[in-house]
């Protein structure tokens, strides 16, 4: 059994254990609170998704610092705020509205978290690491893996169906939303068609767990949105707009951090992360994390901003490294020689470099390209989106199997197929050590 069948058969039981776990413990909180049984999760089946990707969160991450009480504490509080936030935007767009508020905590972030959650999160990294996958590993072990693959599977694709089911039901409600939004003001029609609306099962369940929802509000909202104006390509930090600055924060990254290896090194290097083109993906999916998870808060101070940067780009920058490693078998960077780095993955200067580039990039960069793409002529806007992001999810694919083919090379590995010859023709060992000239190859 290869290492890499067995990573991802484990932590999709680890998934599925702490999903149900999870769901588990919000039924039962909400039960003390409201003095009866509540389904408090989106799905109708007994699994909250968010438990078990942090879960597989921390045994991705944090396996690294399992034996360092102090970062492994760290680390799981940063890795589930970095999940609960992302989660909480996410629900909050697609249902408009807070699944769930801390506001009235004294110390807390946009009512996402609050202090005492992060230290429960830290403890819950903990336990998980310690505690709770040994035993469920071991007990997974005792079931034939044949049985086991196919019903681990058969469990994900019946949540799968379920989530769709209830994400189709809340999208459908929204699109005719939307509709009634452009073609009424009729506030009291509006409330009558949500009420009639609700009467699905799915919907009847969510209004029961969370009664907060509000049609009308949602309305409002439209209507705000139609007033500040839609005739521009890509308005607001919507999809189009996080696309493009992901294509111009890949190519400029990439620029950048050769000009800076160039000063620092004495010597030209290619930074790129693909084959095709001076494209940092990193430096790209960064841009775009940046502006979809600190938009809201481009009016906050210069400190609270630099603060946050620090911590969304010190974890980003780790989480990307154990990914291109657990894939690719690869490292793409290394600071183990700097002081105060963890793992080699991560250090605290750079860190602080980030808390910079967050600065800079909200209060200064972001607004000057969105403007610019704003520019982009509205009828050509779209398709011309479209065209780059299938070009540029190309690019990657073939980065992605010319590198994993590399890795191989390296290992002895003969060509088995046509694909990995072409690989090994049109992708030399010459060619990747060029373009990535720090790649060390580790499994």
């Amino acid at each position: 059994m290869s290492i890499l069948r067995d990573l991802w058969y484990e932590l999709a039981w680890l998934f599925l254990v702490y999903s149900f776990a999870g769901w588990c413990t919000g039924v039962s909180v909400a039960a003390v609170r409201r003095k009866k049984f509540i389904n408090t999760g989106v799905m109708n089946l007994p699994f909250c998704p968010v438990y078990g990707v942090t879960a597989v969160g921390y045994s991705l991450f944090l396996m690294e610092l399992k034996h360092d009480l102090f970062f492994l504490f760290l680390g799981g509080m940063v890795i589930s705020a970095m999940i609960t936030v992302v989660t909480g935007i996410i629900l909050e767009r697609i249902f408009q509205r807070k699944w769930w508020d801390y506001s009235k905590y004294r110390i807390g972030f946009h009512g996402y978290l609050t202090a005492p959650l992060l230290l429960l999160f830290g403890a819950a990294a903990v336990f998980v690491l310690w505690v709770g996958n040994p035993v469920i590993l071991q007990i997974i072990s005792l079931i034939p893996y044949s049985f086991g693959k196919i019903l681990v599977l058969s469990l994900l694709a019946i949540l799968l169906l379920d989530l769709s089911s209830a994400l189709a039901v809340v999208w459908k409600w929204r699109r005719h939303i939307r509709r009634m939004a452009e073609v009424t003001d009729n506030m009291q029609e509006v409330s009558n068609w949500f009420g009639n609306a609700i009467s699905s099962a799915i919907h009847k369940r969510l209004e029961r767990s969370y009664p907060a929802a509000d049609a009308a509000e949602i309305l409002k909202q439209k209507a705000k949105e139609r007033e500040k104006g839609k005739e521009c390509f890509a308005s607001g930090c919507g999809f189009y707009k996080l696309v493009w600055l992901f294509l111009i924060g890949s190519l400029f990254g990439d620029l950048i951090e050769t000009v800076f290896c160039r000063i620092t090194m004495g010597w030209w290097m290619s930074r790129s992360s693909v084959v095709y083109g001076p494209f940092s993906v990193v430096w790209g999916f960064a841009c775009a994390l940046l502006s979809a998870l600190m938009y809201k808060y481009k009016d906050r101070s210069d400190r609270y901003l630099f603060f946050y940067g620090t911590v969304v780009g010190g974890t980003y920058e780790y989480v990307c490294s154990v990914l291109t490693e657990l894939l690719f078998g690869t490292v793409f960077w290394d600071y183990s020689g700097i002081p105060f780095n963890l793992g080699g993955r991560v250090n605290l200067l750079y860190c602080f470099f980030w808390g910079i580039i967050a600065v800079v990039w909200v209060k200064l960069i972001y607004p000057f390209l969105s403007r610019l793409i704003e520019k982009i002529p509205r009828k050509i806007g779209p398709a011309l989106t479209w065209v780059l992001i299938v070009l540029m999810v190309f690019n990657m694919g073939i980065s992605a199997l010319a590198l994993a083919r590399y890795s191989n090379r390296q290992r002895g590995m003969e060509a088995r197929n046509g694909v990995e010859e072409f690989l090994d023709e049109h992708f030399t060992n010459e060619r990747m050590e060029r373009i990535y000239p720090k790649a060390k190859i580790v499994r």
